[in-house]
């Protein structure tokens, strides 16, 4: 799966759960919370000052190994 920069953090949750870890370890420990569920990777990147980028990296590099 490629996780996208337009898809929600819920969308990204449900298809790879294991992604929460690599979401926490970039400071966002609220993906449980409601916004979540609306929330883009880019929009959530953006409000934690968080280079979108490398959270995408990061994302696909965990989902390959």
């Amino acid at each position: 799966m490629t996780i996208e920069a337009k898809m929600t953090i819920a969308e990204i949750l449900r298809q790879k759960p294991e992604a929460a870890k690599v979401l926490q370890e970039f400071g966002m420990h609220c993906i449980g919370c409601a916004v979540a569920a609306g929330e883009s990777l880019e929009d959530a990147a953006r409000v934690h000052d968080i280079d979108l980028q490398i959270l995408l990296d990061a994302l696909q590099s965990y989902d390959q190994q």
